[in-house]
């Protein structure tokens, strides 16, 4: 069993980093505009895209809303970079493991829950959902958060959190918090020490 477990997660280290490079174009790419000759082929939808080929299943955004009406058996497993995350957008309460920490992670991943795996056009989320769905979780889909808003979802604005201070050292900090302290310290020294010069006569 030992065995097994240590040659999935060499697969999946293997299937992702193979993967990544032309999934990753292809998940980032705009979806083709309609064209107005009719002899044209047909624009790329999520419903038609051919280069969406994983067996994991791309929901749309009725089969998204109906997973997350029961917030208590779904996850939503967010894998895009938290510069997607806060450019774009996302779901309002998600998993946010990026797609090169997947297999280090799959700790953190609930085998019991309704798993959607997401990314922007759904094809890194299609990809890592075959990847978990082999290893035993519960994939019901993958989607993309842009195609969700084309089709009139609403994403939530994640704003990036303020960048943080560094910390001073200790001495500094004192002497920062009140530097007419230790001016005034050095001038009632000077005041208190005896005068060199004789006093006036």
């Amino acid at each position: 069993m030992n065995a097994f477990v240590k040659l999935s997660a060499s697969a999946l280290v293997l299937s992702l980093a193979l993967a990544a490079p032309l999934v990753h174009a292809a998940d980032n790419a705009p979806a083709a505009a309609p064209t107005a000759t009719p002899a044209a082929s047909p624009a790329v939808t999520p419903a038609n895209d051919p280069a969406y080929t994983y067996k994991t299943l791309r929901l749309n955004r009725a089969a998204v809303d109906a997973v997350l009406s029961k917030p208590e058996q779904a996850l939503i497993l967010d894998i895009r970079r938290p510069d997607e995350l806060t450019k774009i957008g996302g779901f309002p309460v998600y998993l946010s493991i990026q797609t090169s920490d997947v297999q280090k992670s799959l700790g953190f991943i609930p085998k019991d829950r309704l798993i959607i795996v997401v990314s922007n056009r759904a094809h890194r989320a299609g990809a890592v959902g075959d990847i978990l769905h082999g290893l035993g979780y519960n994939v019901v889909g993958a989607t993309g958060v842009l195609d969700y808003q084309d089709e009139g979802g609403v994403l939530t604005k994640i704003a990036p959190p303020p960048p943080r201070q560094a910390a001073a050292a200790p001495g500094a900090a004192a002497s920062a918090a009140a530097p007419g302290a230790t001016l005034g310290a050095q001038a009632n020294a000077v005041a208190a020490a005896p005068s060199a010069q004789p006093a006036a006569k």
